[in-house]
């Protein structure tokens, strides 16, 4: 097993908890009071691209060793010379070719384009209720930012106040605030998403969406994810609210209904009952069948007045991912979220997490083969059809992350999707504004009485404490600075950063713009990484030209 470093003396951050490969807790706490790379870069933003203590220190690379195969043992090979995918209205000239005029841009779609202006996403941010609380802060800094936001599933089924006509919803106050939150303040870039998976499909989920917002939304079909191979899970602790959502056509388990259950509960030795969704497909023996399937449901989604539908798949094998591709391909779909193991989760069985599914890096390198093959077969047959646009998601949190998966899958992903590294600045802005707007700790779920010393080492007003709290004013206005949550000033906040250090390591490889990335853009440290994703071992990646140097 690897052990990945939970202090960075340079940056001076330090994980609480067991350190991922993303850089981030394995354990992501809403009241942490720091410091993680992400924790720190939601108060600091691009500062933290750089060592601590300037004037007083110097630095080096703690050489980090790379063993086994996983994105660290990709690196990002930089350049000498040249300049790829200049924006318009620039020059190539030395006086242009900065850094800050690097283009991060993109856009994904078939038939219509959705632009982001910075090629990230979020997970699927559903029914668990640690979504719910801090969707304010989610929600408007995606819109600020100008990124996709993705509502997950069950959020309709587990609305205690939503109301259901012969088993259609009919008021779906949850899912109303989360689609009005984000529109707030949507000006053109990002999205919204509202994932359906079996609950959602039978309750009318789609039918409600699009009769009240038309095409304002992108519809997901749900296929996984990759922190688990079952469907969505919660944890309720009323007893009454479980059997509620039975009622719903949920699993609950223990059941609820159960008098053993019922006097455990009241004994206190059941706290809290588990709600399941179910999976798909499940009547189904082959591949051509769920083909069949599949493409039926997206004909209905057309049908109701859908004009961009995307599909998110898990952790599955080689079968479901080529399944994945060739389906949302040919169906001309918007979009295919390919989410490995090794990502994040609301709530999942934990051992589920750690011995399911094909970790990240393996299933990634895999999609651009088929997607290659893909598209191989669809230029020969002459058939007027493109592969479908790509996200990768699983274990990302960094801008090299961010780099190393767009570049993998190139020229085909489109955007990194990033689960919890978006939402950590959401619960740190929450806790601060908790403190310094204590009349709004409640409606923020703030978790502090005070601000820590991580915190309070900057400032004790917003003003100081978060690097692009006015780059967020001169966006919004003095004025309504006053309806912004913290929390996502510090998602503004840490994308800066994102942004910052995604420009800087492709100037490095001189792209000037998120089309020109490849995956000459990529050496593999180790053979193991080259076998798997057929990325170039370090020194025989340009040998061929660098011999060519020595004997000319």
């Amino acid at each position: 097993m690897i052990e990945f470093r939970k202090t960075n003396d340079a940056l001076g951050t330090v994980n609480r908890g067991n350190a991922a490969e993303s850089g981030l807790c394995t354990l992501c706490l809403a009241d942490c009071a720091g410091k993680c790379e992400t924790w720190l870069s939601s108060l600091r933003g691009r500062k933290m691209l750089y060592p601590r203590e300037f004037g007083l220190s110097t630095s080096g690379s703690a050489n980090t060793i790379h063993i086994g195969v996983s994105y660290n043992s990709l690196r990002i090979r930089g350049r000498v010379y040249g300049s790829k995918g200049v924006p318009k209205g620039i020059t190539n000239s030395e006086d242009d070719c900065i850094f800050p005029n690097v283009n991060v841009e993109t856009e994904f779609g078939n038939k219509i384009k959705t632009k982001a202006r910075i090629p990230i996403m979020t997970g699927a941010l559903g029914s668990t209720f640690i979504a719910a609380k801090y969707w304010e802060s989610f929600a408007i800094g995606a819109a600020l930012v100008g990124f996709p936001i993705v509502v997950g599933e069950n959020v309709v089924g587990v609305d205690k106040k939503a109301e259901f006509k012969n088993g259609k919803v009919v008021k779906a106050p949850e899912l109303d605030r989360r689609i009005q939150t984000f529109l707030r303040y949507f000006d053109g870039y990002g999205a919204i998403i509202v994932q359906l998976n079996v609950e959602d499909t039978r309750n009318g989920a789609a039918e409600y969406v699009i009769d009240k917002y038309g095409d304002k939304v992108i519809i997901e079909l749900k296929w996984g994810q990759g922190a688990k191979d079952i469907g969505g899970e919660i944890q309720v602790t009323d007893l009454e609210y479980a059997k509620l959502l039975k009622k719903r056509g949920y699993i609950v388990d223990p059941d609820p209904d159960r008098p053993e259950v019922e006097e455990a509960f009241k004994s206190g030795a059941i706290k809290s009952i588990a709600r399941h969704s179910r999976l798909g497909y499940t009547s189904l023996s082959n591949w051509k069948q769920v083909r069949d399937a599949f493409m039926k449901e997206v004909e209905r989604l057309r049908k109701l007045g859908f004009k961009r539908i995307t599909l998110k798949t898990g952790a599955y094998g080689m079968e479901s991912l080529a399944m994945a591709i060739k389906f949302a391909s040919d169906a001309e779909l918007d979009l295919l979220t390919i989410d490995g193991a090794g990502g994040g989760t609301g709530m999942s069985p934990w051992n589920m997490m750690e011995a399911w599914g094909v970790p990240s890096i393996y299933l990634h390198s895999k999609a651009y083969e088929y997607a290659t093959i893909l598209e191989k077969k669809y230029k020969k047959s002459k058939k007027n059809k493109k592969v479908v646009d790509m996200a990768f998601a699983g274990g990302f949190a960094k801008e090299d992350h961010i780099f190393k998966a767009l570049a993998l899958g190139a020229p085909y992903t489109k955007l990194v999707c990033m689960g919890r590294a978006v939402m950590i600045p959401g619960f740190l802005g929450s806790n601060i504004e908790g403190v310094l707007r204590p009349e709004n700790k409640e409606k923020v779920c703030g978790n502090w009485d005070k601000l820590p010393a991580s915190v309070s080492q900057f400032g004790s007003k917003p003003e100081e404490i978060f690097a692009c709290y006015y780059d967020v004013e001169k966006k919004v206005g003095k004025d309504e600075m006053k309806n912004i949550p913290f929390g996502a000033i510090a998602i503004y906040t840490l994308c800066d950063k994102l942004k910052a250090g995604l420009q800087q390591f492709m100037a490095g490889a001189r792209k000037f713009s998120l089309s020109a990335i490849s995956r000459e853009d990529l050496f593999s440290a180790n053979r193991e990484t080259e076998e798997v994703t057929g990325i170039p071992f370090i020194t025989e990646a340009e040998d061929d030209i660098a011999k060519e140097i020595l004997n000319s």
